[in-house]
C-alpha cells in the first residue's frame, strides 16, 4: 500500500495538493481526513468523492501532517488500499444507544471480514466512548483492535462532527473496518503524565460524575494539590488548568492508569464531571504538570510497538489529546517528530477531545491527555 499526506487551508489548496499527489499515477481509494470546522469540509469531502475516494472524516481541535501542528486547516492521509480490504460505516446514535450502534456496525463488518479491526471517530462530546468500545468487543471479542478519537471543534467544546461521503453528523460514529487478514493494524495509547502523592479513594461518584475523594469535594482537593487559586465560577481558565495540568489518574489492576480530567464543575457541591467513568470505591492519584518525560514516554512506547509488534508500516494515524498541546505548546512538534521518525512513513493526525484504544497491557478504554498512535500495513 502506498500512502501520501496532503494539507491545506482551503478547498482550493486541497484540490491543488490532491492533483499534485496523483500526477505520478498514484490512485488513492481512501482518505483519512482531519478538518477544522472553519473550513468547508463538505466541499472537500465532495472533491474526494468525485475522485472515487472513500472518506473517513472528523472535525478537530487542530491537525497535523508529519510533525507540524496546524490550526484552521485540513490534514489528509491518502491511501491506495485495495477496496476489498476495507469498508466505511456511518451510524447516528440519537437515542444514546451507543453500545447497540457499535454492535450493529461490528456485526456488519464481521459478515464481511472474518477478523475485522476498526478505526473510529465519534462526534458529540457527551457520547460514551467506552460503551462504543464495549459494543465492538461484544461482537469481535476483547482482543479486537479498535482505535480512534473524539471529534473536536477548535476548542469551543460545543459542536463536533464526523463525516464520510455524502454524510455528516454532530451525533454519530464514522468507522473504517479493515480485513485484518489483509491489513495489519497495531496501535498504542500512551499518556506520560506522572502521578503525585498517595492513592486516594473515590468516596462518592456516579458514572463520570465525581463528588468526593477521601470524603472531600473533588474540586477542593484538586485545588489543594495543584496549588490552584481563584477557584470560582468567574475564573474562565480554571477548567483548562485542571484538565491539562492536574487530572485524576484512575488506577487499574491491569495496565497503565487512565486519565480522567475534570471537564465540567457543579458549583453547588464542588464536584465535577470527568471524561469517562470513575467508579465509586476506585483508587485515584493526582498528576504533576507535564515535562519532557511526557513526550519521551510516548515516543518510547511507539518505538516498543515497532520492536515487538509492527516492524514495518505503510502509514501512521495519530489521535493526540487537545490537552497535550495546551500543556506542551511548541514542544508538541518534538513529540510528533519523534513518532514520525520511528517508521518514517506518511503520517496525519488530529488533536482530539478523547482518545480510544488500548493502553500498554490494558483494556480498550476512552482516554484523555493521551496520544494514540496507529500503524497500518497492507499485506
Amino acid at each position: 500500500m502506498k500512502a501520501k499526506s496532503i494539507k491545506g487551508k482551503s478547498t482550493e489548496e486541497i484540490k491543488a495538493a490532491l492533483a499534485e499527489s496523483t500526477a505520478d499515477g498514484f490512485t488513492p481509494t481512501l482518505a483519512i481526513c482531519f478538518i477544522s470546522k472553519s473550513l468547508d469540509r463538505t466541499a472537500i469531502s465532495d472533491l474526494l468523492d468525485t475522485s472515487g475516494i472513500s472518506v473517513f472524516g472528523s472535525t478537530t481541535n487542530g491537525e497535523f501532517v508529519d510533525e507540524t501542528p496546524e490550526k484552521a486547516s485540513a490534514a489528509i492521509l491518502l491511501l491506495d488500499m485495495k477496496k476489498e480490504h476495507f469498508q466505511i460505516y456511518f451510524e447516528e446514535y440519537p437515542d444514546k444507544n451507543y453500545r447497540e450502534v457499535a454492535k450493529n456496525i461490528a456485526q456488519k463488518a464481521k459478515e464481511k471480514f472474518e477478523t475485522p479491526a476498526f478505526l473510529i471517530g465519534i462526534s458529540n462530546a457527551a457520547a460514551d466512548g467506552e460503551e462504543i468500545l464495549h459494543g465492538f468487543e461484544d461482537v469481535a471479542g476483547t482482543a479486537v483492535n479498535v482505535f480512534g478519537g473524539g471529534a473536536g471543534d477548535d476548542y469551543v467544546f460545543a459542536d463536533t462532527f464526523v463525516f464520510t461521503n455524502k454524510k455528516d453528523s454532530r451525533n454519530a460514529i464514522v468507522c473504517m473496518a479493515l480485513d485484518e487478514s489483509k491489513v495489519k493494524i497495531k496501535g498504542i495509547a500512551t499518556c506520560g503524565w506522572k502521578p503525585v502523592g498517595t492513592e486516594k479513594t473515590v468516596t462518592k461518584s456516579e458514572g463520570n460524575h465525581v463528588y468526593t475523594v477521601d470524603n472531600l469535594p473533588v474540586l477542593d482537593l484538586t485545588a489543594k494539590y495543584g496549588g490552584i487559586e481563584n477557584v470560582m465560577p468567574e475564573n474562565k481558565s480554571l477548567l483548562l488548568e485542571i484538565a491539562a495540568n492536574f487530572p485524576l489518574q484512575l488506577q487499574r489492576e491491569k495496565g497503565d492508569p487512565v486519565m480522567r480530567p475534570g471537564l465540567v464543575v457543579d458549583w453547588n457541591d464542588r464536584s465535577y464531571y470527568t471524561s469517562g467513568a470513575v467508579p465509586q470505591g476506585s483508587k485515584v492519584r493526582f498528576s504533576l504538570p507535564p515535562d519532557f518525560d511526557v513526550m519521551e514516554k510516548v515516543v518510547k512506547g511507539v518505538e516498543n510497538l515497532k520492536a515487538t509488534e509492527m516492524p514495518e508500516a505503510d502509514a501512521l494515524v495519530v489521535f493526540s489529546c487537545a490537552g497535550r498541546i495546551l500543556s506542551l505548546g511548541p514542544l508538541m512538534s518534538e513529540e510528533l517528530e519523534g513518532i514520525k521518525k520511528v517508521w518514517n512513513v506518511p503520517m496525519a493526525g488530529m488533536f482530539s477531545n478523547s482518545e480510544l484504544g488500548r493502553a500498554t497491557g490494558g483494556n480498550l478504554e476512552m482516554h484523555n491527555l493521551t496520544t494514540c498512535t496507529i500503524a497500518l500495513k497492507e499485506k
